[in-house]
């Protein structure tokens, strides 16, 4: 497929390999057949930074794959406090830094120690697949708050998350922003009325915000946590390096505990109990923290240049129906209908008629089963085979 020459390319990203892509093992291209694009679990398809490379060959070069010696702490946690000042200026003590092997084992954990079966969780939908699924398989009541889709884009309903919160007695927001699966940035005016939300109801606020370094100007991250001393003390916030650097096989997360009382319920625990993470994983993250700023710089130029090009597409599409533009994360989010899809398994229409894998339908929440998601965090010409393929579906549908 030719690029189109409005595309600037990147050799660091744009010169990507089909064979080769298909030889991975990971499981985005492995779970398709050998005539299908997959665009659909959060994976991009570009190499990992040659620092983050050289950080592990390095470790393991040096023998030092025994017990780690970290006398202070594991040394991720001064790495996040780092980060967070750097990055937002949000000052936050490593002492109260804890890290797990991913973002989904943090919520597990989180909801295990403060609530129990049949207590009420509020989450906005639509959104991250395996946290929905964790609420009802841990049997706590999951309150869905939707989103509202209005003529300006996506926006969260937060009259709607006080009726919910309200008149349910939740005990727990699970709070994600940037929002996946819309791409949408909380500002800090919607965030305060939550934090106002949550402390009239004396929530616990768990904020996933895995994909804070993938927003895009001028839109900026506000942690949630940093909003105010009362949301401090509330909110347990769930971050790692895997998306932003795109390192999610190194199972390695960070959660910084504002709530005292639940920071000491967690280290009562046994140790190990959660399990740990690697020396191999802390080489990486701490590598892309430190010294990954010119190869993520290069990736949110490409992506930005991605995010346009898909929003062109949907244009032709869906005409005045057009989705808007993702303000973070290299997710698309969709309607089925300007694909000509109708039917309740829209994932499943796509693959079999465009040869596409895209994600979305129920598994992200009530009112998602006519939505569509797809990952553009490809290279130039790759995203053009997957458009093209998309628009003769949604040509054909049409009649022309």
């Amino acid at each position: 497929m030719t690029v189109p020459t409005t595309m600037a390319t990147d050799p660091l990203f744009d010169r990507l390999r089909l064979d080769e892509l298909r030889r991975r093992p990971g499981v985005k291209w492995q779970r398709v057949a050998g005539d299908v694009l997959p665009a659909w679990v959060a994976d991009m398809d570009f190499a990992v930074p040659q620092v983050v490379a050289e950080a592990i060959s390095d470790t393991v070069h040096n023998g030092d794959l025994g017990y780690p010696n970290w006398p202070d702490g594991n040394p991720l946690r001064a790495g996040f406090a780092d980060r967070m000042r750097e990055r937002h200026g949000w000052q936050i003590a490593a002492s109260d830094v804890r890290e797990h092997t991913d973002l989904i084992q943090g919520l597990q954990l989180l909801l295990h120690l403060s609530t129990k079966p049949g207590d009420a969780v509020a989450v906005q939908t639509p959104n991250y697949p395996p946290f929905l699924a964790t609420i009802d398989t841990m049997r706590r009541k999951r309150v869905n708050s939707p989103w509202l889709r209005t003529s300006e884009g996506w926006v969260p309903d937060i009259a709607g998350l006080a009726d919910a919160v309200a008149s349910h007695d939740c005990r727990v927001l699970v709070l994600v922003n940037p929002h996946n699966p819309t791409g949408r940035v909380l500002s800090r005016e919607e965030l305060a009325e939550i934090a106002a939300i949550a402390h009239r109801h004396d929530l616990l606020v768990i904020s996933d915000e895995i994909h804070a370094e993938l927003v895009f100007a001028p839109h900026e991250h506000v942690p949630f946590a940093s909003l105010s001393k009362d949301t401090a003390a509330r909110t347990v916030t769930l971050s790692s390096a895997g998306k932003a650097f795109n390192i999610a096989g190194l199972r390695c997360s960070v959660v910084h505990y504002g709530p005292r009382r639940l920071l000491a319920l967690r280290d009562a625990q046994p140790p190990d109990l959660y399990g740990v993470v690697s020396p191999l994983s802390v080489a990486g993250t701490l590598a892309a923290w430190r010294h990954g700023a010119e190869w993520q710089n290069r990736l949110m130029r490409v992506l930005d240049r991605n995010r346009r090009r898909v929003a062109e597409a949907v244009r032709e599409w869906a005409g005045d129906a057009a989705e808007p533009m993702p303000e973070a994360t290299y997710l698309y989010w969709f309607r089925a209908q300007h694909l000509g899809l109708s039917g309740n398994d829209p994932v499943g229409e796509t693959l079999r008629r465009a040869k596409v894998l895209l994600d979305g339908g129920p598994g992200f929440g009530p009112d998602a089963e006519q939505y569509l998601r797809l990952n553009f965090a490809t290279s130039a010409s790759l995203l053009e085979d997957i458009l093209a393929r998309l628009g003769t579906m949604a040509r054909h549908s049409r009649g022309t």
